[in-house]
């Protein structure tokens, strides 16, 4: 499908191509739903293998933004934003500068911040030209990605009471050891969690190896693994027809984005028994990270209600057993009834 297809499948507003050839500067903007309030969610930067790929990137991750907002019940709308290119090679001032200009000509209809290949010294660049990016304040006690780890911890936490096991010695296998993935794996160590970690860069599971004893698998075999949960937390469409044979775990609960290649890859998942905590439930940490950020709660406040996430979708696991559906299906019945009573509101 393509990517004017996908926007018109999935109901977008606005959908934006930012181009500055003197900067370097390659983007898409996708503006799903601003029903609920702004539309919200990161900026990734990362090689694409053309702007078509990007292009449905952003229009993917967009609506889960807009699913993310509705189920936390934040006054949010959904948006994302891609820059294509190489961070370690092609991030300049020069291009960071243009992207804020463009950010900014939205007038603040889309809020964004740090994701995949964008950080909080990029952000920080932005903010100069434009009151519409937004990170964790310096000498934070949180910072976004430790708030979204935590999300996934708590969400962990609850699928080891749905399969009936004690959090301790329950065997998780984390799949990326990034920004959310280390913390994610440090949390769990803290808890007694049997860890296996994967990551493409070697050093990360050495790290992960000495400071936290995980074991380690080679990337290409972490589905294989025989292990309580799976936590994929890198990049998205881990779950697809390849990978789905080879899963030997009970759970798959993860901070990726667009874990799902396909809404029938859930199915399956299902159908085999596997509880899936549908990922824009899990990761939206980093979306309630807003809040701090913004000033509209201290760092107690965002801490609890991060920590309600695995209470949230312990009780979306409860009502898809109760109706006998698969969860990632109700969650977006969810969504859209929330989403549709807001335009009723309008």
């Amino acid at each position: 499908m393509t990517a004017l297809a996908l926007a018109r499948e999935m109901g977008h507003e606005e959908v934006i191509l930012v181009q500055d050839a003197e900067a370097g500067l390659r983007a898409v903007i996708a503006i799903h739903d601003t029903a609920l309030g702004p539309a919200v969610g990161g900026t990734r930067m990362r090689p694409y293998p053309g702007l078509e790929e990007a292009a449905i990137d952003a229009l993917r991750l967009s609506r889960a933004m807009t699913y993310k907002a509705a189920l936390a019940e934040m006054p949010r709308g959904g948006g994302k934003a891609v820059i294509l290119g190489d961070p370690g090679r092609d991030k300049t001032r020069a291009l960071l500068a243009a992207y804020a200009r463009a950010i900014d000509r939205l007038g603040g209809r889309f809020q964004t911040g740090a994701d995949m290949g964008i950080d909080g010294r990029d952000i920080a660049v932005m903010s100069r030209l434009t009151r519409h990016v937004s990170h964790t304040p310096p000498g934070a006690k949180l910072d976004t990605a430790e708030l979204a780890a935590l999300g996934v911890f708590s969400s962990i936490r609850a699928a080891a009471a749905e399969l009936g096991r004690p959090l301790r010695g329950l065997h998780v296998a984390v799949q990326g050891l990034g920004q959310v993935g280390y913390r994610l794996a440090r949390m769990l160590a803290r808890a007694a969690v049997r860890l296996t970690v994967a990551d493409v860069d070697p050093s990360r599971t050495e790290r992960a190896a000495a400071e936290l004893k995980a074991e380690v698998a080679p990337p290409e075999a972490i589905c294989d693994l025989e292990a309580d949960v799976l936590s994929p937390n890198a990049a998205g469409g881990v779950i697809d027809d390849a990978a789905l044979p080879r899963l030997r775990c009970r759970a798959v609960v993860g901070a990726a984005n667009d874990q799902l290649a396909e809404p029938r890859h859930g199915d399956a998942l299902h159908e085999r028994g596997i509880l899936y905590g549908p990922d824009y439930v899990v990761n939206a940490g980093g979306l309630l990270s807003l809040l701090y950020e913004q000033g509209e709660t201290d760092e107690a406040g965002v801490t609890r209600r991060v920590e309600q996430i695995g209470e949230r979708l312990a009780a979306l696991w409860r009502r898809a057993r109760e109706e006998g559906v698969a969860p990632h299906r109700l969650a977006d019945r969810i969504a859209e009834e929330r989403l549709a009573a807001a335009r009723r509101a309008r």
